[in-house]
């Protein structure tokens, strides 16, 4: 990644004052991680900015987990790998992402 601009600094300093912690995956280099709750982001810095890439995920183990529905109910899933979606882990879910749309779009 190219250095940050004040914009995306401000930013991360948003993040880091919220409670979230940077993060590194390897296989998504590009982008910036950030962390809460066990909930991750992936942050694009394209174009001066960060945008949300794809949906936040949950941790399970090296990966990141995306919230599927299947059969069984609903559950965050990383290659053969699961974590059920509880009322608490959706409710966490719903909150973290709230705090990233408003850390992502403080204008609005």
């Amino acid at each position: 990644m190219n250095e940050l601009t004040p914009s995306q600094a401000l930013t991360l300093r948003r993040f880091l004052e919220a409670g979230f912690k940077l993060v590194t995956f390897e296989r998504y280099a590009r982008y910036v991680a950030v962390e809460k709750d066990g909930f991750v982001a992936l942050l694009d810095p394209a174009g001066g900015r960060f945008t949300l890439f794809s949906q936040i995920g949950y941790r399970i183990g090296e990966g990141i987990g995306m919230l599927v529905e299947g059969a069984t109910g609903k559950a965050f899933v990383w290659h053969e790998e699961s974590a059920p979606a509880s009322r608490e882990l959706l409710a966490t879910y719903g909150r973290i992402r709230g705090e990233l749309n408003d850390l992502l779009n403080p204008e609005a």
